[in-house]
């Protein structure tokens, strides 16, 4: 194991060299909106699917921009002059002193990933570590993950409200502190790693951004602190409890990092504040993950919507990580045989993968919502984080009364799917669903009392006097009828199905 690097040897901690990257960088027109228009279309979607052969094709102009391009996102070594054509501000000698650029030879190439990124509202530059598809080999015990699926999918999540603090546990390359600076009033990031906090420095100073970086694990930097919202993509990776990658590895064994954030969330959150964090947690024989992580919840007196994405088999789970830090041959194989040992001894089935969001609502009896939610485009994000929360405030503050006397209307995109069997009388439905493209979980089964029902949700009339109409048309009892109703309007409502009008 690597020693832990001094703060001399950390990579673009001089704020003058840091700028001055980014004044080539931004001067070859390195970004989101560059790139892709020099590499055209097909090579661009290509280099998504890490096929990168068009891109060198693309790039064969020797441009400052090509060589960028080539050095940070294609892992090539260049020529010398060419990389100095591409760094007139910096120079060579000062870039690779600060770490951003290594001699390979008679060439240069990258010493860190820099890459641009984007949002809806603005564009960046993300300074992070070389994966092993870039540089051959395992990862350095320090490395410092990029922007990857798992980061991407919180920062899809994150509730993009007005929050005047902000906290980031475990930053790595600053990606999330990174989106949510635009929404706070100020951003703490921190991390256990020194490296980390180095490069998310640079991240924030080449974006204009200023975040108060802090070291430290768990919540020993933000001691007595509290914030209107948490954002944290940690070290969950379920193991042994031996921290080989400090990226992925807690140093806790199995899934205890995860369990202590979340039991620590609630004394570092203000009222109304909220928290968003990626989690893996053991899912064991003959048990069902909603009763661990249940557990978990439950204790924070929160409300928490925790929403599992998928069940990992345990060695496809090993597999993945270790072909993620670049392990190959004997020593991959050992690594893998003590972990998967440790599964068999803990008696682990499945290893849960997800999302957990929690809200300090100041509730006496919390809501919490466990969800296993695995369909392709009913992926959490900001927005749908929110709407369930509102929601499920409304159902917690509305009574079955209340609920009879609301008007509800469809959502404008339901749409109704049957699926009908053929007889000797013709086609009979046998499955009516309810769904809302796009929305997590936004499916529900309905009988035909109940497809009748909902076709009259158009906001014109309380739901009391839909009720009345039907059990009169049909001659059923109405105090039966709205008892048999009520439990799947508020699963409706739940789900963004039905909505409540002027409410």
């Amino acid at each position: 194991m690597t020693k832990e690097p001094t703060a001399a040897r950390l990579p673009l901690t001089d704020p003058e060299l840091v700028d001055r990257l980014g004044d080539d960088l931004r001067s070859a027109g390195f970004s989101a909106t560059g790139v892709p228009e020099l590499l055209g279309t097909s090579a661009h979607r290509a280099l998504g699917r890490d096929e990168r052969w068009p891109a060198f094709r693309a790039t064969r102009d020797g441009s400052a921009l090509s060589t960028l391009v080539r050095l940070f996102l294609l892992g090539t070594t260049e020529d010398e002059k060419a990389v100095g054509r591409a760094f007139p501000m910096l120079g060579i000698d000062a870039a690779v002193s600060a770490g951003a650029l290594e001699r390979d030879g008679d060439g240069i190439r990258a010493g860190l990933d820099i890459r641009p990124h984007a949002d809806e509202d603005d564009e960046y530059l993300v300074v992070s570590d070389l994966d092993s598809d870039t540089r051959p080999g395992p990862v350095r015990h320090d490395h410092v993950l990029g922007i990857g699926q798992a980061s991407i999918t919180l920062a899809n999540a994150v509730i993009r409200e007005r929050a005047e603090r902000v906290m980031d546990l475990g930053t790595g390359c600053g990606i999330q502190a990174l989106h949510a600076f635009s929404h706070s009033g100020s951003v703490v990031a921190t991390d256990t790693n020194p490296r980390a906090l180095a490069l998310a420095g640079a991240t924030a100073r080449l974006n204009g951004q200023r975040w108060d970086l802090r070291p430290g694990s768990l919540f020993q930097p933000v001691a007595g602190q509290r914030f209107d919202l948490i954002i944290s993509n940690p070290p969950f990776v379920i193991g042994t409890g031996v921290q080989q990658y400090v990226y992925r590895d807690s140093g806790m064994a199995g899934d205890r990092m995860c369990e202590a954030m979340v039991r620590g969330m609630p004394d570092h959150l203000t009222p109304g504040g909220t928290a968003q964090m990626l989690a893996n947690w053991i899912v064991r024989e003959d048990a069902d993950w909603r009763e661990r992580v249940g557990g978990w919840v439950a204790a924070t007196g929160c409300d928490a919507w925790v929403v599992q994405r998928e069940m990992a088999d345990p060695a496809e789970y090993v597999a993945l990580w270790l072909k993620d830090a670049g392990e190959t041959g004997g020593q991959a194989a050992e690594t893998a045989s003590a972990w998967l040992d440790y599964f068999a001894t803990e008696k682990v089935a499945g290893i849960g993968m997800g999302m957990i969001t929690l809200r300090h609502s100041g509730s006496d009896d919390p809501d919490v919502v466990l969800d296993e939610i695995t369909g392709a485009g009913e992926e959490v994000t900001g927005d749908e984080a929110a709407a369930f929360l509102s929601r499920r405030n409304w159902l917690r503050s509305t009574s079955d009364l209340e609920l009879l006397g609301a008007r509800l209307a469809l959502a404008p995109s339901v749409i109704l799917e049957q699926r009908s069997l053929a007889g000797h009388e013709g086609w009979s439905t046998v499955l009516r669903l309810l769904r809302r493209p796009g929305g997590p979980g936004a499916t529900i089964q309905l009988d035909e009392w109940g497809q009748a029902l909902l076709a009259g949700c158009t906001g014109d009339l309380p739901l009391a006097m839909l009720l009345d109409l039907m059990a009169t048309a049909h001659g059923l009892d109405l105090a039966a009828l709205a008892e048999a109703v009520l439990p799947t309007i508020r699963v409706a409502v739940t789900r963004g199905l039905l909505h409540p009008v002027n409410a």
